[in-house]
């Protein structure tokens, strides 16, 4: 699978609001894209980038960042992205489970 960058989508710049994240419970089931989840990769569900697609996922309230690959869908009304633990470990939100974030190309 080719990683390709969110800016390969037309109209595609940013976006802005809530993310949270997912873990033990999906540890090594298949993802919408085929592949096994792995809580501890960089990896995220979003509703419409391609699979592959590098996300780069800053934390609004410290500036912190994380660049993920999209490799599940997300179906919510409430949030833009859902993160796997890893990556949510690294932008340091784990304890409170949603934060909002920015996302752009990666």
């Amino acid at each position: 699978m080719r990683a390709q960058s969110a800016s390969d989508e037309a109209g595609w710049h940013s976006e802005q609001g809530d993310a949270s994240y997912y873990g033990k419970a999906h540890q090594g089931r298949r993802t919408a894209s085929g592949a096994r989840f792995d809580q501890n990769e960089l990896t995220a569900a979003h509703p419409w980038l391609p699979f592959g697609t590098r996300v780069r996922v800053t934390l609004e309230s410290t500036g912190r960042s994380v660049v993920v690959t999209v490799t599940d869908r997300l179906k919510s009304a409430h949030r833009i992205i859902d993160l796997s633990r890893a990556a949510a470990a690294q932008l340091g939100f784990i304890r409170q489970g949603v934060a909002y974030v920015s996302l752009s190309p990666g």
